[in-house]
């Protein structure tokens, strides 16, 4: 267990046994050492952190409603090489739930900035899903001298007026938290409509596992809440700063990885990246839905392995789009 101060006092001891009783059930899927960051604020955010300490370093941000879980089969293999950090947002995964944050999407960014100085990292290759990219991609904005390559799984990081009717309807007061927070109608979903063949029991286990209660629902709720679709919403501001500067990214190595059948972050969300940033590498993997990482597990790992073999550190792009 990974320590900011040497101790373990409150709730960041309180987390560190939790995760090691919770984790051993899934061990087999998910068999990483649990790493805590204790924040300024007290919040205990809990991560992963494999591979040599010396190596390239690639940080994994995942999205509503899953966690660090998500990328297991990316870091088995890839921290043989590389240093594989995996945030698990505050609200998601085995981090602290609180019931009053406010989960806004400038305070997930802060998580991160915080979390990376604490580690020390100057030079990253973000690896993004679903809300990681509005994450990842705000924490790029505020520091692009630190990203050296970009890899973009079915995700968002612009201001647009699409969202599917099944999102929307998790968003009808009343209707909508009891679903999602009370029934657990969201992650639950998510293990089926998410995919395009049936997870494997304890790959559903995995994913289910620290959302097993009202309280721990709370932030898959609010991130429901948090998507700025019009001007006023607390996060319109800061997608939109975001979205407005991802064209000075169009230098740095960029694999687009899109699972053609979701339906939430469609192949129309695929064009939108695609006119941003015009050199990047594009592969589809026509047979996937949202959740890429469960329907093309070694193919998309092998994908980014060779991405990241072809684009060292430091280089910047030459070459146009590829497709698959």
């Amino acid at each position: 267990m990974s320590i900011v101060h040497g101790t373990l006092p409150g709730r960041a001891e309180e987390l560190a046994r939790a995760a090691k009783l919770r984790l051993a059930p899934i061990e087999a899927e998910y068999p990483f050492q649990p790493n805590v960051f204790l924040h300024g604020s007290g919040l205990a955010q809990h991560y992963v952190d494999e591979g040599p300490r010396d190596g390239e370093v690639l940080v994994f941000l995942h999205g509503n409603p899953t966690w660090s879980f998500a990328w297991r089969t990316a870091i088995r293999r890839l921290s043989t090489r590389y240093r594989c950090i995996a945030v698990d947002h505050i609200g998601c995964g085995l981090s602290d739930k609180p019931a009053d944050h406010p989960y806004r999407l400038s305070g997930h960014v802060e998580h991160v900035e915080a979390l990376l100085g604490h580690l020390d990292v100057e030079r990253v290759t973000l690896v993004l899903h679903d809300w990681g990219g509005a994450i990842g991609m705000g924490y790029a904005r505020r520091h692009p001298e630190r990203v050296e390559r970009l890899v973009l799984m079915n995700t968002a990081a612009f201001l647009s007026d699409r969202m599917p009717l099944r999102i929307a309807a998790c968003r009808v007061p009343v209707f909508g938290r009891l679903a999602v927070q009370g029934l657990n109608a969201f992650a639950r979903a998510a293990t089926f409509m998410a995919v395009e063949r049936p997870l494997p029991p304890l790959v559903k286990r995995g994913y289910l596992l620290p959302y097993d209660s009202w309280s721990a629902r709370i932030a898959t709720h609010r991130f429901v809440e948090d998507i700025p679709m019009k001007p006023g919403h607390p996060s319109y501001e800061e997608l939109g700063w975001t979205g407005r500067v991802l064209g000075q990214f169009g230098d740095r190595p960029t694999l687009l990885a899109w699972g053609m059948r979701d339906w939430c972050f469609t192949p129309h969300f695929l064009a939108e990246w695609q006119e941003r940033l015009p050199r990047a590498e594009v592969r589809r993997f026509e047979q996937a839905g949202h959740y890429v990482f469960e329907a093309a597990r070694e193919e998309l790992v092998e994908t980014v392995e060779d991405f990241l073999a072809r684009t060292p550190q430091g280089s910047r792009v030459a070459s146009a789009e590829t497709d698959g």
